[in-house]
């Protein structure tokens, strides 16, 4: 059977099971408008300033009906640590989050994006990551996020969001979603696949993000920009599913074997996690939520990068 065949039955069989699932990975408007009167619901709105989708303000103006808000980029839902942005908070911390946001474990989680760019739909594919991390699995993110709720005529609302009871939240850590650092490092001698998330000049080594102390990439990883997945449709911004296969199977990827996305601080990684365990039906996947701001840190550790249309490894801090 050829790589591009088998990739195909696997992404088949996983799209099968979502529909026969109560709660899909992947919402759309209509799904979460039938849906919208369940006591268990609950629609997490994560909108921020990453690619202008708003924040409290914006949200207070429009939401979905009955939605509550957290902003993905103020609320802890990640935080710095030894001078590494990005990474994944204790799990302590997580549960009070949660907890506050009136959210408990026997709750379906719609997580919500603002829908207005590329980036953006990694603010709810890093939130969908950690309440799977936590052991919570019915989770699911809505496609087009706000934007595309709006787009297709659903009611809005508006003023404060619907005040729910604290509650006790708690997790139960899944270690095998998170790569650690030094899972990363024994990577190149086994048959791990890395997987860069990031946009190929970055990739390549010719753009840097101020989180990252040198361009480049971690020697052998493949290259899947997160944007490859994401399209505009009628003002709003969608992952779109038709274009997974094809994809994949251009980065020479196997679904058998443990893959680790990575990215500058975890975020555009949470997307190609997202799309290859929850939709490609890729056996083990995993987020290193340290990325390139915790690789580059540490001069000895190599870096990648293109040099006259060969990939070559330089000393970068030399």
């Amino acid at each position: 059977m050829s790589r591009l065949l088998a990739i195909v039955l696997v992404f088949a069989s996983s799209l099968a099971l979502a529909e026969g699932d109560t709660t899909p990975p992947l919402v759309d408007a209509g799904w979460l408008n039938a849906n919208l009167g369940r006591d268990d619901l609950v629609v997490l709105d994560v909108r921020s300033a990453i690619d202008n989708g708003g924040d409290r303000s914006s949200f207070q103006e429009a939401h979905i009906p009955g939605a509550i808000y957290s902003s993905y980029t103020g609320d802890g839902w990640r935080e710095t640590r030894d001078g590494v942005a990005g990474l994944l908070p204790p799990v302590a911390s997580l549960e009070r989050l949660i907890g506050g946001l009136g959210i408990g474990n026997d709750d379906t989680v719609v997580v919500v994006p603002a829908g207005t760019g590329a980036t953006d739909f990694g603010s709810a594919a890093r939130v969908y990551w950690t309440f799977r991390v936590l052991g919570h699995d019915d989770v699911t993110i809505l496609n087009g996020g706000f934007a595309g709720w709006t787009a297709g005529g659903h009611e809005i609302s508006s003023g404060e969001d619907d005040q729910r009871a604290v509650t006790e939240f708690e997790g139960s850590l899944q270690q095998h979603l998170i790569a650690s650092l030094e899972e990363v490092e024994a990577a190149r001698g086994t048959q791990a696949q890395l997987v860069d998330a990031r946009p190929s000049d970055y990739f390549r080594g010719e753009n840097q993000s101020p989180a990252a102390r040198a361009p480049g990439t971690i020697p052998d990883a493949r290259s899947l920009p997160h944007l490859d997945f994401l399209g505009e449709r009628d003002q709003a911004w969608y992952l779109n599913q038709d274009s997974i296969t094809a994809r994949v199977n251009q980065a020479e990827l196997n679904p058998g074997t443990r893959t680790i996305a990575f990215c500058n601080t975890g975020h555009w990684a949470a997307t190609d996690w997202f799309v290859l365990s929850e939709l490609a039906g890729f056996e083990e996947v995993a987020l290193y939520d340290g990325s390139m701001a915790e690789w580059s840190q540490d001069s000895d550790r190599p870096l990648q990068v293109a040099k006259k249309g060969l990939a070559k490894l330089l000393d970068l801090f030399n």
